[in-house]
C-alpha cells in the first residue's frame, strides 16, 4: 500500500465536500465503511480524516463522529434568508398576519413613553412587564407563575443560554431529547457542556430512558420541549408530563421546559415545571406567537434561583429592552396577543392540511408550525437538502437535530415562513416532485 494513499483518499473526500456529496455540517461515513469502499484499512481512513482536520475541512468529536466544517449547525438548520425561493427552514409566525396590530402597538407605546422606560430598572425589568408575563404564562399552563418568580429575557434563546451558563460548568452533562432543537446543541458546544441524548417515544421524552440517564450520566440539567417538539412535532399529554415530573422529583437535576409552542395546543395542560416548582424552570417567548423581532422572553424559575439568575442577567445584558416589553405588555393586557396567537394557530392548521393534500398522509400535529417529514428510502437527508437547494427550496436536514450525531432520514419542513399561501403551495408542489425523483449516483473516483 502506498504511503501516500491516505493523502489521495483525503483529496477524494475533499472533492466530494466541494461538490456537495458531503454537504456542510454533514456527518462523514464511519472509518470501516470508507475503508471498504476504497479497498484499504480503517487506519488509512483515520489518517485521511486527520489530514482533513488539519486542513480545517472536517472536525471530529469523540463518540459522535467526523463532520464537514461549514457554518454552525444552528445557522445551517435555521436559515432566515430573504429573497427568491421557498424558505421551509425558519420556524416563525406568518408575520404579515400580525403586522397591523404590532405596528399600532409600537405607535401607541411611543405616545405613552415616559422617563422611567428610558432608564435602568431593578431586577430583570419593570414590575408591570413581569406581571403581563405572568398573565401569558398562566394562560398556557404555568399555574405557579408569579411576579416574584418570573424574569424577563431577550427571547427564549437568550433564556436558554442564561440557564445553561448559570446552572452548569464547562464539562458538565446536559440531557436532551435524542432529537432536539439545534439551539440547545449550539449553546452546549460553545460553552463546552456535554449533551447526552435521552430516547423518545410516540409521547415524547421517555420516562424510563430519562431515569437511566439520570442514574448513569448524572446531568445537571434536563431540557425538554413538551409542546410541538422541535423537530418531531410530538406534544406531551397529561400522563406523560406527570411521569416526567415524578422522575425529576427524586433527582438532583433541574428540568428546563422550553415550551415556546404551548399556545398552539388544542388544550391547556399544566406545565411540568409547575408540578415540581423547586426543580422546574419554564422558558417561553412571544417570538412564535407575535414576532421574533420583539425579543421578549420569560423565565419562570424556583424562587431560590431567582437572585442568581438575576445576577447573571445583569452581568450579561443588564436588562431586556423595556421598550419592547412595553409593547408586549400592551398586547397582552389588551388580550390582542392572545387573539394574534389564535390567528397563527388557525393558519398553521390550514397549512398542515395543505401540506397533507400535496405531500400525502404523514404523522402530524394539526396545529404545528412544522412537519417532521420522512424521506423515501432512496434519499438521505443531506443529499435531499442539497438537491432541494438547487430547486430554490431551503430545508432543515434531520442530521442537525440529532443529539448523538446519528443520521436521520427526515427533513424538517417549516410551514409558516412563506407569506403567500399560493407561493407556499407552489413550493410544496416542487418539493413533491423532488421526493419522487431518485438522486443521481455519487461521482465515481
Amino acid at each position: 500500500m502506498s504511503e501516500a494513499k491516505f493523502r489521495d483518499i483525503a483529496q477524494l473526500i475533499e472533492a466530494r465536500i466541494d461538490e456537495g456529496v458531503y454537504p456542510a455540517n454533514a456527518k462523514l461515513p464511519p472509518h470501516r465503511e470508507l475503508a471498504a469502499e476504497f479497498n484499504t484499512t480503517p487506519v488509512t481512513i483515520s489518517k485521511a480524516y486527520k489530514l482533513l482536520a488539519e486542513l480545517k475541512r472536517v472536525e471530529s468529536f469523540v463518540g459522535r463522529g467526523t463532520f464537514v466544517i461549514g457554518p454552525s449547525a444552528l445557522s445551517t438548520a435555521i436559515q432566515a434568508k430573504d429573497g427568491e425561493g421557498f424558505n421551509f427552514s425558519i420556524l416563525q409566525p406568518c408575520i404579515h398576519l400580525n403586522l397591523r396590530q404590532v405596528r399600532q402597538a409600537y405607535r401607541d407605546a411611543t405616545e405613552t413613553l415616559d422617563v422611567s422606560l428610558l432608564a435602568y430598572a431593578e431586577q430583570s425589568g419593570h414590575e408591570a412587564h413581569r406581571q403581563s408575563g405572568v398573565k401569558w404564562l398562566q394562560r398556557f399552563g404555568v399555574t405557579d407563575a408569579s411576579i416574584e418568580n418570573t424574569l424577563l429575557t431577550s427571547g427564549a434563546q437568550q433564556a436558554l443560554s442564561l440557564v445553561i451558563n448559570t446552572l452548569t460548568q464547562p464539562g458538565d452533562v446536559i440531557a436532551a431529547e435524542s432529537l432536539t432543537y439545534p439551539g440547545i446543541l449550539a449553546v452546549a458546544e460553545l460553552s463546552s457542556r456535554n449533551v447526552v441524548p435521552v430516547e423518545m417515544d410516540a409521547q415524547g421524552l421517555c420516562p424510563k430512558a430519562l431515569k437511566r440517564v439520570l442514574k448513569t450520566d448524572k446531568p445537571k440539567l434536563v431540557i425538554t420541549l413538551p409542546s410541538h417538539q422541535n423537530p418531531t412535532g410530538i406534544t406531551m399529554g397529561e400522563k406523560r408530563k406527570a411521569e416526567i415530573a415524578k422522575v425529576m422529583a427524586t433527582s438532583s437535576a433541574y428540568l428546563v421546559e422550553d415550551d415556546i409552542y404551548a399556545f398552539l395546543n388544542d388544550e391547556v395542560i399544566t406545565s411540568i415545571s409547575s408540578r415540581i416548582p423547586d426543580k422546574g424552570i419554564y422558558l417561553t417567548s412571544l417570538s412564535k406567537a407575535i414576532s421574533p423581532a420583539m425579543r421578549c422572553g420569560y423565565i419562570k424559575a424556583p424562587l431560590h434561583l431567582i437572585p442568581l439568575l438575576n445576577a447573571h442577567i445583569r452581568a450579561e445584558i443588564w436588562l431586556a429592552s423595556p421598550l419592547n416589553f412595553m409593547v408586549a405588555t400592551q398586547l397582552i393586557d389588551s388580550n390582542t396577543a392572545f387573539t394574534l396567537a389564535e390567528g397563527q394557530r388557525s393558519e398553521a392548521k390550514a397549512r398542515q392540511r395543505m401540506t397533507e393534500n400535496i405531500l400525502g398522509p404523514f404523522e402530524q400535529t394539526p396545529s404545528g408550525f412544522h412537519v417532521w417529514l420522512p424521506l423515501p428510502p432512496h434519499w438521505s437527508a443531506e443529499r435531499f437538502t442539497t438537491e432541494a437547494k438547487k430547486e430554490g427550496i431551503t430545508l432543515s436536514s434531520g442530521v442537525h437535530f440529532s443529539a448523538n450525531g446519528k443520521e436521520d432520514k427526515h427533513v424538517r419542513l417549516s410551514l409558516m415562513a412563506i407569506a403567500s399561501r399560493a407561493t407556499f403551495e407552489e413550493g410544496l408542489e416542487t418539493l413533491r416532485q423532488l421526493l419522487t425523483k431518485k438522486p443521481l449516483p455519487n461521482v465515481e473516483f
